[in-house]
């Protein structure tokens, strides 16, 4: 990191860094479709599958690292998503949903990487938890917005509890309190400039997860 990058703030550091992956991630054809209302129910629901395995690695590894000096701080009760998503699957595919579910490959790959840092390098779990939670607290409203018009959700009910956050009563608050956290993480600018790298890897991971969804949901042409 050069002393520009030292002397601005490592939330914004990060956002700008990873603008053209999350780019990338957002302007897939798959969500591109999805949010266009062109994909049927069962595209959304089986995004929804491979988002449990990517929380439930997420979610799964953040009890040990509650206590982490640099980790520690992001593991927040209130952005816990497993249940929720678990209370979706129910809705979309039945008492049985757990039954032949099966992450795609990039979703597993996915899913080892967010396990793996949370198990070896908390700090790397950060920019993870970043891509994730931040994402649904903005861009994942729109998405609710679409199932519900789309599908015929009840409005923020069954099948979109996922991007209802209960605990969140004011989502613009705890995104600049959540910027604060960022700003004041304990690392030095070696582990930072690793954290702002581990953040475009994660949302590469998250495109490739797009990617194959396509590949699952082609638009007939």
């Amino acid at each position: 990191m050069d002393s520009t990058a030292t002397s601005t703030p490592f939330s914004t550091l990060i956002r700008t860094a990873s603008h053209e992956q999350h780019t990338e991630a957002e302007s897939s054809t798959f969500m591109s479709d999805m949010l266009g209302g062109r994909l049927g129910v069962e595209a959304y629901t089986r995004y929804t599958e491979q988002l449990w395995f990517v929380y439930r690695a997420l979610e799964d590894g953040a009890g040990a690292l509650r206590d982490h000096p640099v980790a520690g701080p992001f593991v927040q009760p209130e952005l816990m998503r497993t249940a929720e998503l678990e209370r979706d699957l129910a809705h979309l595919r039945g008492a049985g949903w757990r039954e032949g579910l099966e992450p795609l490959p990039a979703t597993a790959a996915y899913a080892a990487r967010v396990a793996e840092c949370a198990r070896e390098w908390p700090a790397g779990y950060v920019a993870h938890h970043y891509t994730r939670y931040l994402g649904d607290l903005s861009g994942g409203q729109i998405i609710r917005g679409t199932a519900e018009k789309t599908w015929g959700f009840e409005r923020k009910g069954d099948g979109v509890r996922f991007y209802v956050f209960e605990q969140i009563s004011n989502p613009a608050a705890f995104k600049r309190e959540y910027r604060e956290l960022l700003d004041a993480v304990n690392a030095d600018d070696l582990e930072k400039q690793r954290i702002v790298d581990e953040c475009k890897r994660a949302f590469a991971l998250n495109t490739a997860v797009f990617r194959e969804l396509g590949e699952v949901f082609p638009l007939s042409a």
